[in-house]
């Protein structure tokens, strides 16, 4: 997402998003009892419209708007162009198979391990279509676009994707706060172990592919699983079934071997060769 040769602006992106997702989580704690009072009724009140739409419109897609704001300003970026750098797919087929592998290891763990919660078969396809847009590209800009390559310029690709991953647990730490979201009351530790694997996964996809539409795609299947199963006890639950700990382990087990097999193809492109030199570019060791 940032295309200038200028030092890429990683505090003006977190303070702006710090800004708004704080100013948001207020005005969303001041509506919050409206929301429960909407969960307890099914009553549609303004307020809870209201509430609502800040979500939607605001809280999800802060990481969007945050970066949005600071391209704009360093780059004078059109909405246009955010949009063609949002779904450029360099390697259409090798995108699709990647992100594909990732997204069937979810179904498949959740087809074993998930409780239904009644809603007929096509709500995933369907919840997949709206988060899309509204989940996916809403956070993937921001933390795989924009902050994850970034990072690695400056840490260890570890490092980099570990420093992701607690921003963007703290980042969701709020909704905890929050007695109508699907979160409260789940264990954060169980989310905790969610976000540091899937952060690996993504972070992978996007090394493998530069792609950030195959990051928002992943992130919005994961998400529109809960369309049809339990998603919290199926993904936040804390580690207690042995497929579930399997499954962890076979993703963050994949997405390591991607990234080294990409850099070592990378660094025979460039001249080099060797296991221990696609590591080393793999970030293992800080990017130049």
């Amino acid at each position: 997402m940032w295309k200038s040769d200028k030092k890429a602006p990683v505090g003006a992106f977190l303070g702006t998003l710090l800004f708004i997702s704080l100013l948001v989580e207020i005005i969303l704690l001041l509506l919050e009892p409206y929301s429960v009072e909407y969960a307890k009724t099914g009553v549609l009140t303004f307020p809870y419209a209201l509430y609502a739409a800040v979500g939607v419109l605001f809280s999800t897609p802060a990481p969007v708007i945050a970066l949005f704001v600071v391209l704009r300003k360093e780059e004078k970026i059109s909405v246009k162009e955010f949009i063609i750098r949002s779904v450029r797919t360099p390697k259409p087929l090798k995108t699709i198979l990647i992100t594909a592998f990732f997204c069937l290891c979810a179904l498949v763990f959740a087809l074993i391990y998930g409780q239904p919660n009644g809603s007929p078969w096509y709500m995933m396809p369907v919840g997949f279509i709206v988060m899309l847009p509204f989940v996916g590209f809403a956070e993937e800009t921001g933390w795989r676009g924009f902050l994850q390559p970034q990072l690695e310029k400056r840490f260890s690709y570890p490092a980099a994707t570990s420093l992701v991953a607690v921003i963007w647990f703290v980042w969701h730490l709020p909704i905890w706060l929050q007695p109508s979201s699907n979160h409260y009351g789940d264990s954060l530790i169980g989310f905790a172990i969610n976000i540091f694997v899937w952060a690996f996964a993504a972070a992978a996809i996007y090394k493998s592919t530069k792609s950030v539409l195959a990051c928002a795609a992943y992130h919005s299947f994961i998400n529109s699983i809960g369309a049809i199963f339990d998603w919290n006890k199926l993904f936040d639950s804390y580690p207690k079934e042995t497929g579930m700990t399997i499954y962890f382990a076979v993703v963050f087990a994949a997405s390591i071997a991607l990234v080294v097999f990409e850099c070592r193809k990378e660094k025979k492109t460039n001249g080099g060769s060797g296991i221990s030199a696609g590591i080393a570019e793999a970030g293992l060791s800080a990017a130049e």
